[in-house]
This record gives C-alpha cells, structure tokens and sequence, in this order.
C-alpha cells in the first residue's frame, strides 16, 4: 500500500461482491417483488441465494469502500498532500453518480455510502483505539439497543416505522405500469427516502459506517497482504466467523419468536440478523483471502478482479440494464420471468459482463465510469 498500486486480492473480493448483489437484483426484479407464481424450485432457489447473499454481498462492498477511503488518503499523504478535502468531493461526485443510478433503479446505495462516507473524514487520523471503539459501539446496533429497552420498559412501545407504505405503493405502480419517464420521476423523488428509511429501519445505516470504519482499519494494518502474522490473523477470522454464525444464527430464528412487545421484537430481529450477516460475510472475506495466498486457486479467483475493478461501472449498467428488462417502460419481463429464469438472466449477464470487463482492462487502467470519477475527484489542480 505504500505505492498506488492495486491490490489484486481486493479486487478479487470487490467482483465476488458485485456478483452477488446483481445475481440478487436479478432474482428480486431490481426492487420490484411482482413475479409469476413460484414452483416449489423457485422457492427454493429464493430463499437459497437470499440466505447466501442477501445484505452479506453489500457488507463486503461496505468493508472494502472503508479500505479504499484508507488506501486514498494514504497514498495522498505519501506524497505530502491532504485528501480529506479531496474525498468531500470525491462523495459529492459519488452523489451525483447515484441521483444517475436512481433514474433506472429505485433501491439505489451509492448516495447512502456518499453520504455516510462524509463522516469518515473527522476519522482519517483517529487513532486505532478510537476507531475500533467506533466500530464496536456501531456494531452493537445502539438505535436496535433503544428501542429494544423501550420496549422493555413499555410493551406497548411501536417498533421503528418511518411510513415508507405508501411510497413503496407509488413507486411499484411506476415499475408496473408507468413509462420511463413515470419510474425516473417516482425513483428520483422518492427514491432517496425510502432508501435511508429503509436502512434506518432494518439496522443497515450503522452497519454500513461500522464496516466503512473496519475497513479503514484493515488497511491500517495491511492485513490484505500477504506478510506477516496476516494469514493466522484471517484463519482466526475464519474460526470465529462460523462460531459467530452457529450462535447468532440460531439466536435470530428463535429469540425473536418468543417476544410480544413489538419494540422488543424487531429490535431483536434487525439486531441479531445483521450479526449473523456479519459472521457470514467475515467468514466469505477470510476464506477467499487464505484461498487466494495459501492454494493454488489464486489465478481463478483472480478472474473475479476483471469486475471488481470497474465496480461503479458494473452497478450502474447492471440498473439500467435490470430495468429494462423487468419494468414496464422496457420488456416488462416481471410478468413473465419467475425466480429460476432470472436468476439464469443474472448468470448470463454477469458472463457478458466479465468478457466486457477483461476486454476493457486490456487497454484501459480504469473502467469508463471509474475514469471519469478519477479525473473529476483530481479536477482543480490535483494530480489523479
């Protein structure tokens, strides 16, 4: 990390992440839960890639953004320069990237991680201390941690619902019946509350600073190189990621069950199910990086790298390529396309998508997307 050099191991882990939200995005219509009846297959195939990758493919892609803020600011610092002003900006542009994104795809994350990035900046410089206190109260899920002692106190205390209802109505006959025009006005409108509510909601916002805050500190610590103590570092992360697992997994199914009070009961919920996605993605991140550095696995993981490195591209394409084929304004294949057909369609998007990748990086350092974003990020007398 001392040059600005990629890491190839993180790229790696970046494509497997993007992989995995399209295949989901694919399979839920790209926000839009209208679907033929499902088989007794389809079903399963839900609830299958849903328990492997639902909310633990965004953890990744959360972790290594934290990464990649530490890596920036790092190498500026290397050469003299502060970056935290630099990186407003670079948020800011992350915005406007995801006011785009929201024009096709209503449950966008770029302008969250914009925003939520902004409050990294204060962090740059804490110290490890500080950062790993940060992350530990964040993990905690304090707004879960209230309402639960809320609900404890008094029963009758309603669970957190910030009235996205309606919204979601207006936004799913856009989906449905609207034109273009109707899904960019309705996305673009409401699209930015429901997503903050919805993260508010279901413990996403302080998961997502709490893994922007861990990342930054991997990278302090250069734990995705190889050297070192590194690799018992990630054998250790392994071992506790399935014990993890195999007690807030169990925890979530049941606890939640045995409660009335509704404050307690979603409290519990949201609390113990981002746990045991936690364990879920330390256990993917830990057990790529020992394939990728101990076997001989590391030249096909690191297919996974021609994706990784284009990731704003990938995100966005994948949006209006989804919305084309699920809404009405495009093919309007939500009528038709039950949960195996379009994860079938994921599949073969994501094959079009890594040859377009690899043929892209042959003659280009950065993908299309990630070349514009570098360039304004470095515009007004920077060096990118």
């Amino acid at each position: 990390m001392d040059k600005p050099k990629r890491i190839d191991v993180v790229d790696a882990l970046r494509g497997f992440a993007v992989c995995g939200i399209i295949m989901i995005h694919f399979l839920e219509h790209m926000n839009f839960y209208a679907f033929p009846d499902p088989t007794p297959f389809d079903q399963w195939l839900w609830d299958t890639v849903f328990f492997l990758g639902a909310s633990k493919m965004y953890a990744i892609f959360s972790l290594l953004f934290g990464l990649s803020c530490y890596i920036q600011h790092h190498n500026q610092e290397k050469q003299g320069r502060d970056f935290r002003g630099r990186f407003a900006w670079r948020m800011l542009l992350l915005f406007l990237w995801g006011m785009l994104d929201l024009v096709f795809y209503n449950g966008d994350i770029l302008c969250t991680y914009a925003v939520i990035g902004l409050l990294l900046i204060p962090l740059v410089k804490a110290p490890d201390k500080l950062l790993l206190t940060l992350a530990v109260l964040l993990f905690l899920q304090p707004i879960e941690i209230v309402y639960i002692i809320l609900g404890l106190i008094n029963p009758a205390t309603p669970s957190m619902d910030v009235g996205l209802g309606p919204l979601w109505g207006r936004l799913y006959e856009a989906c449905a019946n609207g034109s273009f025009i109707d899904v960019a006005r309705e996305n673009l409108s409401l699209g930015l509350q429901i997503n903050f509510g919805w993260a508010l909601e279901n413990g996403r916002l302080t998961q997502t600073l709490m893994l922007f805050i861990l990342g930054m500190y991997l990278g302090r610590r250069r734990l995705f190189l190889d050297e070192g103590q590194n690799m018992k570092f990630w054998k250790k992360a392994l071992i506790g990621s399935v014990i993890a697992f195999a007690v807030f997994f169990p925890l979530w199914k049941i606890l939640p069950g045995k409660v009335d009070a509704p404050a307690v009961k979603k409290g519990l919920d949201v609390m113990f199910n981002m746990w045991r996605n936690f364990a879920m993605m330390s256990f993917y991140v830990s057990g790529i990086v020992l394939l990728y550095y101990r076997t001989g696995l590391s030249r096909a993981i690191n297919q996974l790298s021609f994706i990784g490195k284009m990731s704003l591209t990938d995100y966005i394409l994948q949006s209006i390529v989804g919305g084309f084929l699920f809404y009405n304004w495009g093919l309007g294949l939500y009528r038709y396309c039950g949960h195996t057909v379009s994860f079938l369609m994921s599949l073969g998007f994501l094959v079009l998508l890594y040859f377009f990748c690899r043929a892209w990086a042959r003659t280009h350092r950065r993908g299309p997307l990630e070349e514009l974003w570098s360039r304004a990020t470095f515009a007004f007398g920077g060096k990118h």
